[in-house]
């Protein structure tokens, strides 16, 4: 059994992550979780997104979180980045890497990563 202190240095260390997943950002994260998604990778890409996010400060702007199927089973794992006025842009067979440039290039600077798109992947 680990001790109070301890407990709830561990509180304190996930609390962040919750945030993240449970947020009211601007810029809404989704990653598509089901068991196509899961069997493609999805479950790093996710993680990398949590926390890209929290390292970056960007928790009180992003949420990221996830969801069933997207329905484009084939391109797996996939991303939906959605942003208030803006188009939907949806990211495709996505890596933990490709998540960290997406945090930097499109959450951080703006600009969508335009050659991980289903635009560019069909």
């Amino acid at each position: 059994m680990k001790s109070l202190a301890e407990l709830a240095a561990i509180r304190e260390k996930m609390k962040n992550r919750v945030v993240l997943r449970e947020g009211q950002g601007d810029i809404r994260v989704v990653v598509g979780m089901a068991t196509c998604g899961i069997a493609a990778g999805a479950r790093p890409v996710l993680s990398a997104f949590v926390e890209g996010v929290a390292n970056e400060g960007l928790s009180d702007k992003v949420t990221v979180t996830q969801t069933g199927c997207i329905g484009i089973c084939q391109y797996e794992p996939v991303v939906e980045v959605f942003e208030s006025g803006k188009e939907k842009v949806t990211y495709v067979k996505m890596t933990a890497d490709k998540a960290k440039e997406v945090i930097e290039k499109h959450l951080k600077g703006g600009s969508p990563v335009v050659e991980y798109t289903i635009g560019n992947n069909q």
